[in-house]
């Protein structure tokens, strides 16, 4: 069976080869309107019509891949935002090599001889922004994730309206009658951390207290955390936070295992929430009070950022909303 041709696309769906290469390269926004661009994709459908990547990548000196730099696959959030990345990725012939970073926030080793010839451009997250110089590609269109848009080397940015998430977290909890909070922080220094810290700092009313405790990444760190800081000589105090502040669902899920080990109650003796709404928020007893973040959709765009700014266009967007999902870890405060 004969392969079918950008030809046999154009003629089924009566339009000019160019027509047919702008729409399956991606290229066709403002330059073909989108009644000719769905005939052109569903002709190319009908007809099983692969374009030849390898001599198009040959003649036009692209390889049509992009690389997502994060700090780790075991975190279910990255898992999603190289889902987002790759089903826009695929919508426009490009394919998405994940590169995490194999102590999590740290700097990898080099997996390409020259990353500017196996490349088209970076999409990275702030917490693995040192992963970057490992691979060579200061010189690659890059597009930051979770990051300061204040920084120099991106070309584009893709944020997350964090501040606002952790405002919706303490205006719950103090609309609940907390005042005195603990901050379970990240111990990773990264802007995105940076920013939630300020932010509850900012959002507390009057009253209100917070203490921070740092701590890695992990169940179990986060439970010797909270344990150390809330330990007998803690419990008998008047003083002893009400509520826990966590920088992420792990975190919180290592603050519920302190709560019970030291025998308190959540949410009766101790609210705790989370940041994320990782699938872990609703695997926890009682079902966790977190920030949902659009996972997906911060790939989608971080990789239509990445198109637009190697089509020579400006990207520039609001951040990303993000919601407070109100679940069972939240209550009001005990009685005196």
């Amino acid at each position: 069976m004969t392969r079918p041709t950008s030809r046999d696309v154009a003629r089924a769906a009566g339009v000019s080869q160019a027509t047919v290469s702008l729409v399956l390269g991606g290229k066709w926004p403002g330059r073909v309107s989108e009644r000719t661009a769905g005939l052109v994709r569903d002709a190319a459908a009908e007809l099983g019509y692969r374009p030849n990547l390898a001599a198009r990548n040959l003649r036009l000196g692209s390889t049509r891949t992009a690389l997502l730099v994060v700090p780790a696959l075991t975190n279910e959030f990255f898992a999603r935002v190289y889902t987002g990345a790759a089903r826009v990725a695929a919508e426009h012939g490009f394919g998405v090599v994940l590169y995490p970073s194999p102590d999590g926030t740290g700097p990898a080793r080099d997996p390409f001889a020259s990353a500017r010839a196996a490349l088209d451009g970076v999409i990275a997250s702030s917490m693995a922004a040192d992963a970057l110089e490992a691979i060579g590609g200061a010189a690659l269109p890059l597009v930051m994730l979770d990051s300061d848009p204040a920084a120099g080397g991106a070309r584009a940015h893709v944020n997350l309206a964090m501040a606002d998430g952790m405002h919706q977290v303490v205006a719950h909890l103090e609309g609940l009658g907390h005042r005195r909070f603990l901050h379970l922080a990240s111990a990773v220094r990264s802007w995105t951390f940076d920013v939630r810290a300020a932010a509850l700092t900012a959002a507390l009313g009057p009253g209100s207290t917070v203490r921070t405790v740092r701590s890695p990444l992990d169940v179990q760190a986060a439970r010797g955390a909270l344990e150390a800081a809330l330990g007998p000589a803690e419990g008998h105090r008047g003083d002893r936070p009400t509520a826990v502040i966590c920088d992420d669902d792990i975190l919180a899920a290592g603050a519920c295992k302190a709560a019970r080990r030291l025998g308190l109650r959540v949410p009766e003796d101790l609210s705790v929430t989370g940041f994320d709404d990782l699938a872990l928020a609703t695997a926890v007893e009682p079902e966790l009070t977190t920030v949902h973040l659009p996972a997906e959709q911060v790939g989608e765009h971080g990789m239509t950022a990445l198109l637009a700014v190697l089509d020579g266009r400006e990207w520039t967007a609001p951040d990303l909303p993000v919601g407070l999902v109100v679940r069972g870890s939240t209550a009001p405060p005990p009685g005196p």
